[in-house]
């Protein structure tokens, strides 16, 4: 019995072999796999996803004729896998421009660094300026006025200031709503907000081609969520067709949005944290407040 179990031991030694697994090596996994996550989720959230299924099934019918030993396609696969791996770069231009504009945006150290006192330091613009572009949004809607109101963030956006007319002005909610009133000279465009101030109206905006966007949305909305997908910007829009109220965010379009909403958008466009926090659960405890009264 013994030496059975020495046999076994002896087998068991020579074919059974354990890795020598450090805390690093655990650490990498976890990366790699979290970078994998990433990758696939951002595909998916892109135009490129039906492109990125078409490569890996190319590489699957590689795999089958490397199983098979079908030389002559592995001879056309290893003959057009440089040109293959240029051509992909040049095909996802667009989404590999974005996700690293994106990577630059998102202030990783900084955020972990850092307290939420110190967040708050760096305030866009005043509570005040929130107020006066609630009020013109919504005047504009119950007169159903088309508007188009871009709120600049962390990325310039002079580029856009330079197409239009400058006015560089103290905001008001008389002002946008001027601006915005029909047969007047500066209606048509988009108004550029920095700060307290508005910079520029009549701005020419990119046109985003998303197809999954919704066939009702005209030029206004879509030149809305073309500016957010070039740059970090909060845009407010207001449909001349419907009079509803419209946020464009990081290529995204929120649409029939009502007041506080629309706050809360501007509050985390504000830079303010902590005020966004305290307005949440002010929102929440006069909404119970309000439930126990009824």
């Amino acid at each position: 019995m013994r030496g059975l179990l020495d046999q076994l031991v002896n087998f068991t030694s020579s074919y059974l072999i354990i890795p020598d697994f450090k805390p690093t090596d655990a650490l990498e996994i976890v990366i790699i796999a979290f970078l994998i996550y990433e990758i696939m989720v951002w595909i998916k959230d892109t135009r490129s996803w039906m492109l990125f299924k078409g490569i890996v099934i190319l590489l699957v019918f590689v795999l089958f004729a490397s199983i098979l030993n079908l030389t002559t396609i592995l001879w056309i696969a290893e003959k057009t896998l440089n040109v293959g791996i240029i051509a992909v770069i040049i095909v996802f231009q667009p989404e590999l421009r974005k996700a690293l504009e994106q990577i630059g945006r998102k202030n990783i150290f900084t955020d972990f660094l850092l307290s939420d006192d110190s967040k708050n330091v760096k305030e866009r613009f005043s509570d005040r300026t929130i107020n006066e572009i609630i009020k013109a949004t919504y005047e504009l809607a119950k007169t159903k006025t088309g508007a188009l109101i871009v709120i600049e963030q962390d990325i310039s956006l002079s580029e856009y200031e330079r197409t239009g007319i400058p006015i560089d002005s103290v905001i008001s909610s008389q002002l946008l709503i001027n601006i915005f009133e029909h047969n007047t000279p500066l209606h048509d465009g988009a108004v550029i907000v920095k700060n307290d101030r508005i910079v520029s109206a009549t701005c020419y905006l990119p046109l985003s081609d998303n197809m999954e966007l919704s066939k009702e949305l005209g030029t206004r909305h879509r030149a809305g969520v073309g500016v957010s997908e070039a740059t970090d910007s909060l845009t407010v829009i207001v449909s001349e067709e419907t009079g509803k109220v419209s946020v464009a965010l990081e290529g995204k379009i929120y649409r029939n949005i009502n007041g506080d909403e629309l706050k809360q958008y501007l509050i985390t466009a504000q830079n303010k944290t902590m005020d966004m926090k305290r307005f949440k659960l002010w929102k929440g405890r006069r909404q119970h407040e309000k439930n126990i009264n009824e």
